[in-house]
């Protein structure tokens, strides 16, 4: 009983930075992770990824007026991530090419800009913190932040979700009814750069993503009806950010990387042995069916 608690509990019992750590990454698990699922189901995975990119010349614009504001930070990542956006859209509309070859090459740009922004005003270690974070330095304001954004989500959640579910399921029928789905498209290009935007706080530009992508792909293996994929993809982000900082504790290694490592094995369990989705579940159907 005693090794249990030292184990679980005494991390976090100790140290304020271990609580203020698990906190941010909670509140991030229940406004992520459901943003997550949108894009999974609007088969729009790897435009999350972009959109983290994008947040990087944002923040070092801010951290070259500011330094390490956090106010400053955040509000260019926010602009920058939604300029982007815009961009990527407005860019597919008046040319040949579709959104995703235009999203990466916005994104590949902005990664780029920012390093070399940070890098001509910063040091390395500037680099590594707004590339990969550190989840045991959130402070107070960077928390509140994070359970700011994280209310913000869930209530542009909740006003989004039918709009957003009929946009993804069948975007024909919402136009036929008069839905402005061009509209609804862009408030949840907001509501993903918002959440972006409070991860890099603390996982980084390049790890935020990770938090919002995985426990959605792993929870549309093991559901499928909405409301189950949804709370699958928070209880797997929470589980697995609970599981990282105890391995980054224990096993001193990166905390933000611990956290995304863990979603990722339970990407590749969820894989193989997924009742929805996963691979040994559709072998053995199709072996019933040819019986």
């Amino acid at each position: 009983m005693n090794e249990l608690y030292q184990w679980l509990i005494e991390p976090f019992a100790e140290f304020a930075f271990m609580r203020h750590a698990l906190a941010s990454v909670l509140f991030l698990s229940l406004s992520a992770a459901p943003a997550g699922v949108f894009l999974v189901m609007r088969r729009m995975s790897l435009m999350g990824d972009a959109m983290s990119h994008a947040v990087l010349p944002g923040a070092a614009v801010g951290y070259m007026v500011a330094g390490l504001s956090l106010p400053a930070m955040s509000l260019g990542g926010f602009v920058a991530g939604l300029l982007m956006a815009l961009g990527a859209g407005l860019a597919s509309r008046f040319s040949i090419l579709k959104e995703d070859a235009n999203f990466a090459a916005f994104y590949l740009s902005c990664l780029a800009l920012g390093v070399v922004l940070v890098s001509r005003h910063g040091s390395n270690v500037d680099l590594l913190n707004l590339l990969f974070g550190s989840v045991l330095a959130v402070d107070v304001p960077a928390l509140t932040l994070v359970a700011a954004v994280a209310t913000f989500s869930l209530l542009m959640m909740a006003v989004l979700y039918r709009p957003l579910l009929l946009e993804s399921v069948d975007p024909t029928f919402l136009k036929t009814v008069g839905g402005r789905g061009g509209l609804w498209h862009l408030a949840f290009l907001v509501l993903v750069v918002v959440n972006l935007v409070a991860g890099f706080q603390a996982l980084g530009t390049l790890m935020s993503v990770g938090l919002m992508m995985l426990p959605a792909i792993c929870a549309r293996l093991w559901f499928s009806r909405m409301g189950g994929i949804l709370c699958g993809a928070v209880a797997i982000a929470a589980a697995c950010s609970l599981i990282g900082l105890l391995l980054s504790y224990h096993v001193n290694i990166p905390s933000g990387p611990a956290i995304i490592l863990t979603c990722g094995a339970v990407y590749v369990l969820s894989l193989l042995f997924a009742v929805q989705g996963g691979v040994v579940a559709r072998y053995l159907h199709r072996r019933h069916r040819k019986v």
